[in-house]
């Protein structure tokens, strides 16, 4: 028998290595006797980060469709099903790692159960924690409506409340299941020939609920079989409390309504799920905005304090009446003084977490110079003091640096003034393997971090290590352990919050939930600078900057163009934040970094990318758009 994987990847290298490493590293003897053959494809959309060149150098056997642009999760899925010819056919993400055993109890469970359309296992993430998403139910209006509320977290075993997430089902136990997740899902051929490939209507989420459903509509039921799991990376880390998220499920679940739902019911849906959606909202963006300007108040409420302390104690100084200042000076002149400081700490990264008590002495300084620059071009009877405002603005920043130690000294998040001390490090695994995980971190220059190593692994002795060497991180050799084992020991030790990596035999790297270790630093998410709060400021400021200049120039730049028709419409959208002047992964541009050398190899292309994403400043996007500002 011949099962078909398909894997869809976008940006997500090293985590689609290590899925095939499991994949081809699974068993093939199934319970008749015969032999699993694996027939692997990966769909990848438009990744720059190497992904096609690595599967093509390490798994030659893998049939690779390359996409020039991504295309969403069901159409991509939808290329490779119409050109594979297994009998059983699996939808796998790329951020999964699978057992030994999981195809082959998958297949031998839908062998024996003739009314099987569909199959899924248990997922955990990367600590080690049961995934909700491992099994769903329909979801019916109220049952999103709890979902999006809150009360399906409140209530996870309730049949009622929790009914999404068919929370009254035992995560151990093998049982009928309505809906599966993306991240694996395995069909029957016939399934697929019935009713045929994803509803490309999805780009993200609510695909997978749409062709479960599909497949119980078609007479076939859905199963959830624990006996066996995969580690699903990024199931812990989705942001499903954010606005984007909930706006995205509104859609997909919108796309579901219109399709499934009719009349009345329909109606009700729709209230119920854009009642929910409002009020998730709603109080997403009342935390965002507290969060945000919870700190820049208290700065300018103590730096306001200051200054009318410091005006009270000038005019004794000077001998001069409580009235010398006008009452505009306190009312009017003050409060720009503060916002003009505030303003240029927030610009130099003052307000990002972690801290940094440079950025913001920085910020200070840029705007007491401003400041004096202006006040020196003001007339005589305008300028109030150049001491008070000298005073002023070292009292504000002297504020700004004590209520960070305040909140540093309550341990708020991201504003610890000390540099975390590091935990140590347990690596488990043989003395040859744990030997070549020390030698690669002395070659990655890693901050010093006490190293233990153990050949024993197992659970007790591994829990007393963790609480004796107060660990942080536990290292999993993937040559000495299965990861049968490894994911065994993760359930078992996940009380102990601790980060869980496994480390790839032979490899160069290590790979973790959601972060990489390696010499390369390729990984897009954690090490990309240009996906900091102050590189997405900046770049943000300039395409507004430039935008109004272009603007501003039109009628005599528009006439140089080589695309008139153009011009305006991408000045607009950059000015309104759809596009960006310099696109990158996962932002669409009018140029791309690739623009600043012209007529280079997807080779280069690729680097170019890589380069500019690691190591971004606002000079390389003048540099792109000045080359080609006659191409907008």
């Amino acid at each position: 028998m011949t099962l078909s994987i398909v894997i869809v990847n976008y940006n997500v290298k090293y985590f689609l290595k290590q899925c095939l490493s499991s994949v081809f590293a699974t068993e093939r003897k199934l319970a008749d006797g015969s032999e699993l053959e694996l027939d692997v494809w990966v769909v990848d959309n438009d990744s720059v980060d190497g992904s096609v060149t690595m599967v093509k150098h390490d798994f030659p056997s893998v049939q690779v469709i390359e996409n020039h642009d991504n295309v969403g999760f069901a159409r991509a899925n939808n290329q490779s099903l119409a050109l594979c010819k297994g009998e059983a056919l699996l939808l796998l993400n790329p951020d999964t790692v699978v057992e030994r055993d999981t195809f082959v109890r998958c297949v031998d469970f839908m062998l024996t159960h003739p009314d099987c359309g569909g199959v899924t296992v248990k997922m955990v993430d990367g600590k080690g924690n049961y995934l909700r998403e491992s099994k769903r139910g329909f979801p019916t209006p109220m049952a999103s409506f709890y979902k999006i509320v809150g009360l399906t977290r409140l209530f996870p075993h309730s049949r009622r409340f929790a009914a999404y997430y068919m929370g009254h089902l035992g995560e151990d136990n093998t049982n009928e299941i309505e809906i599966m997740p993306g991240a694996f899902m395995m069909i029957r051929r016939e399934v697929y020939d019935k009713i045929g490939g994803l509803d490309e209507n999805y780009f993200m989420y609510g695909e997978d609920i749409d062709y479960s459903w599909r497949i119980h509509l078609a007479g076939y039921k859905n199963y959830y079989l624990p006996e066996t799991r995969i580690i699903h990376y990024k199931g812990e880390s989705t942001r499903k409390g954010s606005l984007n998220y909930v706006y995205t499920f509104y859609n997909a679940m919108s796309i579901f309504v219109k399709k499934y739902f009719t009349g009345h019911n329909a109606r009700l849906f729709n209230l119920l799920l854009q009642t929910a959606i409002w009020l998730r909202a709603g109080i997403a963006g009342l935390r965002r905005i507290a969060a945000q300007l919870a700190v820049p108040l208290l700065d300018f409420a103590l730096a306001y304090g200051g200054f009318v302390l410091l005006k009270g104690l000038w005019e004794n100084v000077k001998g001069v009446s409580s009235n010398y200042y006008p009452p505009e000076y306190i009312t009017f002149i003050v409060p720009i003084y503060i916002i003009v400081l505030i303003c240029c700490s927030w610009l130099q990264g003052g307000y990002d977490r972690p801290v940094k008590v440079g950025r913001i002495v920085k910020g200070m300084g840029i705007g007491l110079l401003m400041l004096l620059a202006f006040y020196s071009l003001l007339d005589e009877s305008q300028r109030y003091s150049r001491m008070l405002l000298l005073m002023g603005s070292l009292w504000t920043l002297a504020g700004t640096l004590l209520i960070r130690l305040l909140l540093s000294l309550c341990k708020v998040d991201g504003y610890a003034l000390r540099a975390h001390r590091r935990g140590s490090t347990l690596i488990v695994g043989s003395e040859e393997e744990t030997s070549r995980i020390i030698q690669l971190y002395a070659s990655m220059n890693m901050p010093s971090v006490k190293l233990i190593t153990t050949t024993d692994s197992s659970a007790r002795h591994l829990q007393d290590l963790i609480r004796i060497e107060h660990a942080e991180e536990v290292i999993f050799c993937g040559k000495d352990l299965t990861l049968q084992h490894i994911i065994g020991l993760m359930a078992e030790l996940k009380t102990t919050s601790v980060d869980y990596k496994i480390a790839p035999k032979e490899s160069d790297y290590i790979i973790g939930s959601e972060s990489i270790l390696s010499p390369d630093e390729l990984y897009l998410t954690d090490l990309n600078t240009i996906s900091t709060d102050t590189a997405r400021r900046s770049k943000r400021l300039f395409d507004i900057g430039t935008s109004l200049l272009l603007l501003l120039l039109s009628p005599i730049l528009f006439w140089f163009q080589q695309h008139k028709a153009t011009y305006y419409g991408d000045c607009l959208h950059v000015l309104f934040g759809r596009l960006t002047w310099v696109g990158h992964t996962g932002r669409q541009g009018v140029f791309s970094p690739a623009d600043i050398i012209h007529n280079t190899s997807k080779e280069m292309q690729e680097r170019l990318m890589l380069r500019y994403m690691r190591h971004y400043r606002t000079i390389t996007d003048w540099t792109i758009l000045l080359r080609n500002w006659n191409k907008i």
